[in-house]
């Protein structure tokens, strides 16, 4: 008899690389970190892409790699490593070209037949990660996996420190590398300039922030200590799905929608403990430059003042959906929180409040590959809490 295929042999003969800028960023950049950065220090995002055979005739591992090069001519923060102030202590970024690792794998199924039976932990065998630390100075921030399946198409899977920007700057960032793919831009895309720290936050912003939430510290290796037992879950809405949920609901967004249906859900079952807070992140229309890294997106805090468990899903979505009532952007508070003791004390935000990301404006469906779109794109944040 053959034993069965353990999911962990379904991708194998992976091969490791280094990838760095087309050329030399220089001897002595670096880039420092905003507070909202370091707030963002355990969290880590994943994607995953999927194309059929078509997507990629031609394309061959040298062409990536290549269109990688002038990539991170512009993103070069990607491919530094972290290090820490002598006098302070606090982490930054020195640009020093070491490259984004770069990883090669195979699978035996077809595109189609893994998506069949598709799920986080068999995802998680197209993404390679690893945390940053305990060795800062040789941790990468970025790793980029290419899987080729027996069918001839590929996944594409992306670890990404939070640290470095938000799931909007990842999205921006691998959108971009399929423009260079296609040769587009290669020769006159924006740079990014390193930037500078610049304390945002506004003296008269009062109290703690209520989206971050202080955990133990975990000195040079960037991994929260998390002793629940936690799974990911995952569900497919159709349109008739949100149709009828806003139906019933009102004219408010299909993610505020579901947000309030989850929220109120929740707080049925835990009867007596329901949140009554919770953290909504959205794209700041504010920061839409495609070519600029950073934690910039929105991140706000809503109170309810009524039972959740008992309340009306379209009362609930309304208070999402608007700036109104008991809302708060903790943004300021967060930078004046980690600028308090300068960057020194470990904070995480997604799980200190029941907490919801809109990704429906990060343009996860631009990303092409001879003009075609993926079959399936797929977001996911680590380190929660």
């Amino acid at each position: 008899m053959v034993p069965p295929q353990q999911d962990h042999d379904l991708v194998y003969n992976l091969r490791l690389s280094s990838v760095g800028p087309g050329c030399v960023t220089g001897s002595d950049v670096v880039h420092d970190l905003s507070g909202l950065d370091l707030t963002m220090k355990l969290h880590y995002l994943k994607a995953v892409y999927f194309f059929s055979s078509h997507a990629v005739e031609g394309l061959t591992i040298m062409n990536m790699k290549e269109a990688m090069f002038y990539l991170l001519n512009d993103y070069y923060i990607t491919c530094g490593r972290i290090k820490r102030s002598e006098s302070s202590g606090r982490p930054y970024i020195k640009c020093n070209d070491c490259g984004i690792r770069f990883v090669e794998g195979v699978c035996d199924e077809t595109v189609d037949e893994w998506l069949e039976t598709d799920d986080d932990s068999k995802r998680n065998l197209l993404v390679y990660h690893r945390a940053i630390g305990p060795e800062l100075s040789f941790s990468p921030l970025v790793y980029l996996q290419v899987t080729q399946f027996k069918c001839g198409g590929i996944s594409l899977g992306l670890s990404w420190a939070h640290i470095l920007g938000d799931a909007f700057s990842v999205s921006n960032f691998i959108n971009n590398w399929g423009q260079h793919m296609a040769m587009v831009n290669v020769n006159s895309s924006p740079a990014l300039a390193p930037r500078s720290l610049t304390n945002t936050a506004k003296p008269e912003a009062p109290g703690e922030p209520l989206s971050a939430k202080q955990v133990n510290h975990v000195g040079d290796l960037w991994v929260l200590a998390n002793n629940c037992k936690m799974e990911t879950f995952s569900f497919n809405l159709t349109t008739q799905h949100l149709s009828n949920l806003q139906a019933k609901i009102g004219s408010v967004s299909a993610f505020d929608s579901i947000c309030a249906l989850l929220w109120r859900a929740i707080a049925k079952v835990r009867e007596g403990f329901e949140p009554q807070i919770v953290t909504v992140c959205r794209k700041d229309p504010c920061h839409d430059d495609n070519n600029v890294l950073g934690n910039n997106q929105i991140i706000r805090t809503i109170k309810a003042s009524f039972l959740v468990g008992e309340s009306d899903l379209n009362k609930l979505a309304t208070l999402i959906a608007n700036d109104q009532g008991q809302v708060c952007d903790e943004r300021n508070r967060i930078e004046a929180a980690v600028e308090k003791d300068n960057g020194s004390t470990d904070y995480i935000v997604y799980g200190s409040n029941l907490t919801f990301v809109n990704l429906e404006n990060a343009g996860l469906y631009e990303l092409e590959l001879n003009g075609e779109k993926p079959k399936l794109a797929y977001y996911s944040i680590q380190g929660v809490g």
